[in-house]
């Protein structure tokens, strides 16, 4: 049976004692702050095991999101979450409205966010280059521009 890696996001920092118990049901590994955790789950689709880790830790852990480590062959990752109760109700709810799965509904949605995120990035550079054209040639901030990308290439990725 294939293994899966996961992230677990956490909405609090574990205890010490907290992380010696969930990897005693699990393996687990934690990043400096435990806000992040790793897991390799046995399971024949990704979206199984992350129910299954759900299934494992959720007594456990202060669960936020679960999503496969790495994307899939159409560079898709799996989010995994649990909606709080009316968050839920309320999503059966206009999915029983509109005809559609609950899990379109939350796709198109977080869709719509990254996209909005990404408009509103876009517009924040362009805000600060046309600040920086200001004061300079845009030959030189174009030449300052290449130079730093080829210096820092672990900068923020989109």
């Amino acid at each position: 049976m294939p293994h899966h890696a996961l992230e677990i996001t956490l909405t609090r920092p574990l205890h010490p004692a907290e992380l010696d118990a969930a990897c005693r049901r699990t393996p687990l590994a934690a990043d400096c702050d435990t806000t992040r955790l790793m897991a390799l789950v046995p399971a024949k689709t990704p979206d199984r095991a992350a129910h299954r880790l759900r299934r494992r830790l959720t007594d456990r852990l202060p669960l936020d999101v679960i999503t496969t480590h790495y994307p899939d062959a159409s560079g898709q990752v799996l989010l995994n979450l649990a909606l709080p109760p009316a968050a839920h109700t309320a999503l059966q709810a206009t999915a029983l409205q509109t005809g559609q799965k609950p899990e379109r509904l939350l796709e198109r949605a977080v869709h719509r966010a990254l996209a909005g995120h990404t408009e509103h990035e876009v517009k924040r550079l362009e805000h600060e280059v046309r600040r920086l054209l200001a004061h300079t040639v845009p030959a030189h901030l174009l030449a300052a521009m290449g130079h730093a990308l080829t210096r820092n290439p672990q900068g923020p990725t989109p």
